[in-house]
């Protein structure tokens, strides 16, 4: 996992043989530069290799050469780099993959299994049809701007994962259960060292076909399909790409260590279902750089496992994470922890980011029945605009076939055991959000586990004076509100409440 000086304006992200990643963000940068701003990459010989305008933090850059040294300039200064060797070039073509042709499954997982160990698979321009493919370990997939791995409408034939494999590892989920599920266009089961790049597009196909129409189902035994999904495998990066009309979640790392998401697009229809656009779950040690989020549910979605009635095998935790420099555009949340947290999430980081009329900033969500703890999670320097809520945290969120029942929603104490769950330790600080409609912080904890360790510091709300009364919280008993400052209940809330009388203007704390 990377670990820099957060003042450091220029430092390299992510390289593969013919890509590089780099961040140049002047402090107080969110994701948008102040003005757009030329750059070079010269090569050994100080001829110039690439060059171009930036107008946002994360600057992509393709075409590169195996094994070589360059050197970045722009006018936040220089830098170095080398990209790593390749152990061979293989193009999908000499394996028979054509834009024209009406499937190119077959063609490209031969490519695929051409690619020798630190080997590279390239794919030329161009619109390419396929069913899901199974990447190596080790390998690069390069889809250079013009290429385009666009899945087929149909799910005839399409391969399952099923819930665990032969070692009772889990494979196939659903919304933090084990759980057979249709494989991904692009699936990753054991792909250690793997790097998935270029500016090339990842069309996941939910836009034919027929899978929005069964969000919450199976169909022929199987639930639907990720984008992408890497399950179990350690040092993998993802960059440069575009990724869109994910079937339901977008991209999903599950038990992955030491992962590298940077200058990715990430774009679903607002009213696709389920469409999250990065869920990473049971993951430790991953950093999300400048990626851009408009997608029809939460932009980021942090998971670690839903505890079920003889089902807590699977659990286990997700820790460090670290998000910074994006920018959410629209979607349900922008940074949303749970409601799947039964196996813990510790020590996640949020810096440096635009919220774009999201329906909430920060959401942390949790029930009873899911045990587990969110703990240790910081936001700061980050800008909102149109979010209705900026904060909420809700322990009665109403999700599942049981989540309205009584025992879930009675405000009356319950007792405690291994399933309740706890949230503690959240720190909010350098924050502005302007057209606050409903509230500028919305918490709801359990009266048998009140949130605790939740601080405010110069978090500023200014509201819009044509906002409508609506529900803060997915949760039964909450009343509608317009233009509340810190709505707290079962929680201990530290800082000071600031209140102009005036609603259009700045409420901070």
């Amino acid at each position: 996992m990377e670990k820099t000086d957060p003042m450091t304006a220029l430092r390299v992200l992510c390289t593969t043989p013919r890509t590089l990643t780099l961040l140049a963000a002047p402090p107080g940068t969110r994701y948008t530069l102040p003005a757009a701003m030329e750059w070079r990459l010269l090569d050994q010989a100080g001829r110039i290799a690439a060059e171009g305008l930036a107008d946002s933090v994360a600057v992509f850059v393709e075409g590169l050469i195996p094994d070589t040294g360059y050197r970045f300039d722009c006018p936040l200064g220089s830098l170095s780099l080398r990209t790593p060797p390749c152990a061979g070039l293989v193009e999908a073509a000499d394996h028979g993959a054509d834009p024209a042709a009406p499937d190119n499954t077959a063609a490209l997982q031969a490519a695929i299994s051409a690619v020798p160990e630190g080997g590279t698979l390239r794919l030329a321009p161009g619109r390419y049809t396929t069913g899901p493919l199974f990447l190596k370990p080790r390998m690069v997939l390069y889809l250079p701007a013009g290429a385009t791995l666009a899945a087929t409408g149909s799910r005839a034939g399409w391969p399952k994962l099923p819930a665990h494999d032969a070692a009772g590892r889990v494979l196939g989920t659903w919304e933090g259960l084990p759980d057979p599920a249709f494989a991904a266009p692009l699936t990753a089961i054991d792909c250690p060292d793997l790097a998935i790049t270029g500016a090339g597009v990842l069309d996941a196909g939910g836009d034919r076909g027929d899978w929005w129409t069964w969000p919450k189902q199976q169909r022929d035994g199987a639930r639907r399909p990720r984008a992408l999904h890497i399950a179990h495998s350690d040092g993998v990066s993802l960059s440069g790409l575009t990724v869109c009309n994910a079937p339901s979640w977008t991209i999903h790392p599950y038990r992955c260590r030491d992962l590298t998401v940077c200058a990715l697009n990430i774009e679903n229809p607002p009213d696709s279902p389920n469409t999250d656009g990065l869920n990473p779950e049971s993951c430790q040690d991953v950093t999300i750089t400048g990626v851009v989020f408009s997608v029809g549910d939460d932009c980021i979605a942090v998971k670690a496992g839903k505890r079920a009635p003889g089902q807590t095998a699977h659990l286990a935790p997700t820790r460090n994470l670290l998000i910074r420099h994006c920018l959410m555009r629209r979607g349900h949340g922008a940074v949303v922890l749970g409601s799947e947290m039964s196996g813990g999430i510790y020590d996640v980081e949020i810096s440096d980011c635009t919220f774009d009329t999201t329906d909430r900033g920060l959401r942390l969500k949790t029930r009873r029945g899911r045990g587990g703890e969110i703990a240790g999670v910081t936001l700061r320097n980050v800008d909102m605009v149109d979010v209705p809520t900026p904060l909420t945290i809700n322990a009665f969120y109403f999700c599942d076939p049981d989540g309205m029942d009584d025992w879930v929603q009675s405000r009356a104490p319950a007792r405690v055991d291994d399933t309740t769950p706890a949230i503690r330790d959240i720190r909010i600080s350098e924050v502005t959000a302007r057209g606050v409609t409903l509230a500028a912080a919305a918490i709801l904890g359990l009266p048998e586990a009140p949130v605790t360790g939740l601080r405010l510091d110069r978090f500023s709300a200014a509201y819009d004076p044509d906002a409508q009364p609506d529900v803060p919280l997915m949760a039964l008993g909450v009343a509608a509100v317009r233009h509340a400052g810190i709505l707290a209940e079962n929680a201990r809330v530290e800082g000071t409440l600031t209140q102009q009388h005036i609603p259009k203007d700045p409420i901070t704390w």
